[in-house]
């Protein structure tokens, strides 16, 4: 992504090794990256209640809170020095925040970006982890991509696979993918169980998408896959990585996400998994 500007959400593991991929590709292509170290804070334990109807909190709280301070800090440093080490443009930032305002808090950041990188370290706080995703997917502009320290060229990459559907989930993964599916040396458009009807997925399906990228100078090779009865993720990964795929493309959430997070889905398989970088959009 070259001169672009990516916000990258991480965790305080300063020294994650996710990062260093995502730094090389930075420094080649001199994309400006904006890391935010995300903390959620946690309210003062109130114990009781003293004279004149004061709160009695625990003298260790704010012992513990000026350690995790400290300790952000040092993470911050660690990061705008490898930063420099590796040459590439951007900046560090600490974000401390409750929960439930981080998602309003990432839209309003990646407002003025070209897309959100989430760090995998963010996933040893799941809870964090699951109010970016839903920050980054639901009040962003731009596509959000996972796990892109799995793969050298995930910001730049070589092959791409685009899971498509007439869903606008799709359309709009695709469209935020486009200036890398238009310096991709091959784009393989796959549709899953497709239904060939006028008002299912085309008489083609697929052919469609095809076509437009095609007009967009992008190298294109469409299949169409038998899902086999087999979980749409599952055959997602198998097919993808059967191709050589440095970066999957598709559309996030088009059942909703209470029923995802309930009974399971494509979404939910592909946001758990670690194995392959993804490039979502809602």
């Amino acid at each position: 992504m070259k001169h672009a500007s990516i916000l990258v959400l991480v965790g305080g593991a300063a020294d994650s090794p996710d990062l260093e991929p995502i730094l090389q590709s930075a420094a080649a292509d001199q994309t400006h990256l904006s890391l935010l170290i995300l903390e959620t804070l946690q309210g003062p334990p109130v114990y009781g209640v003293g004279y004149y109807g004061m709160p009695v909190i625990a003298e260790s709280w704010q012992k513990d809170l000026e350690a995790a301070k400290a300790t952000l800090q040092k993470a911050s440093k660690t990061l705008e020095k490898r930063l420099v080490d590796a040459g590439a443009p951007g900046d560090v930032e600490i974000l401390g925040c409750y929960p439930a305002d981080l998602p309003s808090i990432i839209g309003k950041r990646s407002a003025t970006c070209d897309a959100v990188v989430i760090s995998n370290d963010l996933r040893e706080q799941d809870y964090t982890f699951r109010n970016a995703i839903h920050g980054a997917l639901f009040h962003s502009p731009v596509a959000t991509i996972l796990n892109a320290g799995s793969s050298s060229k995930a910001l730049t990459p070589a092959r791409v696979f685009v899971a498509w559907d007439t869903s606008l989930p799709a359309a709009r993964a695709v469209h935020a993918a486009l200036p890398l599916l238009k310096a991709a040396e091959e784009v393989t458009i796959a549709v899953f169980d497709p239904v060939a009807s006028k008002d299912q997925d085309g008489e083609n399906p697929g052919s469609d998408v095809a076509r437009w990228l095609s007009h967009h100078g992008c190298h294109v090779n469409l299949q169409q896959y038998p899902s086999g009865g087999q979980e749409i993720g599952e055959c997602i990964h198998k097919r993808s990585a059967e191709t050589g795929a440095d970066l999957v493309v598709m559309g996030a959430y088009g059942h909703s996400r209470m029923r995802q997070t309930v009974f399971g889905g494509t979404t939910r398989s592909v946001v758990d998994q670690t194995d392959f970088a993804v490039l979502l959009a809602h």
